[in-house]
């Protein structure tokens, strides 16, 4: 009987461990936010980002409850799709270092995917425009910006911590 108790006491334990805690954010300081994040897995961590961005998505467009699903996998479908064109190109070099020939080469392929990431950008926003309206795929593009100049400005590009000056083309 005892060993029958001690193992369900047991599977009770990792059942409350294994379940997925919803906090309430809102409620929560910064110091408290932080802390429960930094004791997430990296995978949680991913989740709960794309959790986040996407609600704000969705709340910044105001997408009606009956499309968030079908928007919501086409959205992040066209992410996981950018992300994968850009990591054909490793932006890790010195220029400097490059010969002639090797610096157009890499110009060239700079050009090659960054037209891939336009075509594709194209690509789905004609996939979104059949969900909702031309309008709120502007709306969404414009807000990715923003969301990427935000980012940029939080992280450390030096050894001063200092952002680096963002240069207009």
């Amino acid at each position: 009987m005892k060993k029958i108790l001690f193992t369900l006491f047991i599977m009770y334990a990792f059942g409350l461990n294994a379940q997925k805690t919803d906090y309430d954010w809102k409620k929560m300081n910064p110091k408290q936010r932080k802390e429960v994040i930094n004791n997430l897995s990296p995978e949680e961590r991913k989740t709960l980002l794309n959790k986040f961005r996407n609600n704000m998505v969705m709340d910044n467009l105001n997408i009606d409850s009956s499309d968030k699903d079908e928007f919501t996998n086409i959205y992040n479908e066209y992410l996981e799709s950018q992300k994968q064109i850009k990591s054909q190109f490793n932006a890790n070099f010195d220029a400097e270092s490059l010969s002639d020939e090797e610096a157009k080469a890499k110009l060239q392929q700079s050009f090659e995917v960054g037209q891939k990431l336009l075509d594709n950008r194209k690509k789905y926003a004609d996939k979104m425009q059949q969900i909702i309206p031309c309008q709120k795929v502007l709306k969404l593009f414009q807000s990715e910006g923003m969301m990427r100049d935000k980012m940029n400005e939080r992280k450390p590009r030096d050894n001063n911590n200092a952002p680096r000056p963002r240069q207009n083309p």
